[in-house]
């Protein structure tokens, strides 16, 4: 398909799309196309007027007081709540607190005591570095070995050995989705826990936490779910698992008694003993804010327009792109596809510095990937059809080359 019969497609996909409404939920220029929801999601209408009602009043006005008279203390599992249902978990199971690492340290921790005498903990071997870093900390504190597998060769490196698997829904790099049910079902066969990274899926995906019986999952707020830079994250654990769990950040407000300040701990029940310090309120109630773009949403529409627009982008890539030396990595199959494409190219860097120059947001991923996120909720099909536009224009006229984008910038 030539990009001028793409737009005409596009246009009229548009027109059709029953999800085109959303995008007045947030604040985007039409002069910009955003394909960085995958990194940092866009700015929802509703935050700013929250955030400053906050600072302004709650905070202001309402001082500490707002503790109470404003709910702030049960704003972790409130919120968690409804981030439960976007995660397809029951509105107990799921806390918002931490960042992601934190929190996948506490269910790792948690997570492998369940299984003592099991002394293996699997994690993917392209799985985001913190994921990695994090795992191997908690081999070296406890004693175990760590290995990393890729989630295709899972089965053969189950035995009685393996406490816990732990992968992304999906990868960060290519996008690749995994499948939940399929692996999780495998890991339970064989007597161990699996825990789920799901910064990548929740907000795009229709994810089934419970109907897969995950036992535990964390996750970031601030790329699909659009809570801003810094959002804290959430963590999952399945219910059967609250009595036994026990966390190895036992903070004074997952205390089962938190304001008796009594000098030993005693866990709180449920999810709630993973809480740990202090709650952010700012960012955590613009989080609150931010998942309201969701409310009546069906996610299997989201996730079929998210296809269509990584379908169409992908076969643009394959007619258009291709020639010019570029080349999709990210998965065709759809079951098999998160919301992102990504493509290789030997100047990576420089294109997407270019791609950003002209109003085409994207990232960059070592060694040689140009990442593209295609968030539903305000992503266009037009806006795929401009961004294939402009890269074909980047790369014709030579604009990597431009020393402007030589030197890469310090986030990339």
């Amino acid at each position: 398909m030539d990009l001028t019969a793409a737009r005409r497609h596009a246009v009229r996909l548009d027109l059709l799309d029953p999800l085109a409404h959303t995008r007045d939920g947030f604040r985007l220029s039409d002069d910009v196309v955003y394909l960085d929801g995958n990194s940092l999601g866009a700015l929802p209408a509703a935050v700013p007027e929250v955030t400053r009602d906050v600072v302004e009043r709650q905070w202001g006005c309402d001082l500490i007081g707002s503790w109470n008279v404003n709910d702030w203390w049960d704003a972790p599992r409130r919120v968690g709540a409804r981030l439960a249902r976007l995660v397809g978990a029951g509105d107990d199971e799921v806390l918002v607190a931490d960042s992601t690492s934190v929190n996948l340290f506490k269910v790792l921790v948690a997570a492998l005591g369940l299984r003592p005498g099991r002394r293996v903990l699997l994690i993917e071997p392209g799985n985001f570095p913190a994921d990695l870093y994090i795992a191997d900390s908690v081999g070296q504190l406890l004693g175990l070995d760590v290995r990393r597998v890729e989630p295709g060769d899972v089965g053969a490196a189950l035995d009685h050995r393996v406490a816990l698997v732990s992968y992304s829904h999906v990868d960060y790099r290519t996008g690749r989705a995994h499948d939940m049910a399929a692996i999780t079902r495998e890991v339970h066969e064989a007597g161990a826990l699996m825990a789920w990274d799901l910064s990548h899926s929740a907000g795009v995906l229709p994810v089934r936490l419970d109907d897969c019986d995950v036992d535990f999952a964390v996750g970031c707020g601030y790329k699909y779910l659009n809570g801003g830079p810094g959002a804290p994250a959430y963590v999952m654990a399945a219910t059967r698992h609250h009595g036994a769990m026990r966390t190895p950040l036992p903070g004074w407000t997952g205390h089962a008694r938190p304001f008796a300040l009594e000098g030993s701990y005693e866990p709180a029940a449920g999810i709630d003993r993973f809480r740990c310090g202090t709650p952010p309120m700012l960012s955590l109630l613009a989080l609150e804010a931010a998942l309201t773009v969701f409310d009546g949403l069906d996610m299997s529409q989201v996730r079929q327009k998210s296809l269509s627009l990584t379908g169409l982008f992908i076969s643009l890539a394959d007619d258009v792109l291709a020639p010019l030396g570029f080349e999709v990595v990210t998965p065709r199959t759809d079951a098999e596809r998160g919301s992102q494409v990504s493509l290789r190219h030997p100047q990576a860097s420089a294109v997407v510095r270019a791609l950003i120059a002209r109003g085409v947001i994207g990232d960059f991923r070592q060694p040689d990937l140009a990442r593209l996120g295609f968030a539903p909720l305000y992503v266009r099909h037009v806006d795929v059809v401009t961004a294939v536009e402009h890269l074909v224009a980047v790369v014709t006229a030579g604009e990597q080359h431009d020393e402007r984008y030589a030197v890469r910038t310090t986030v990339t």
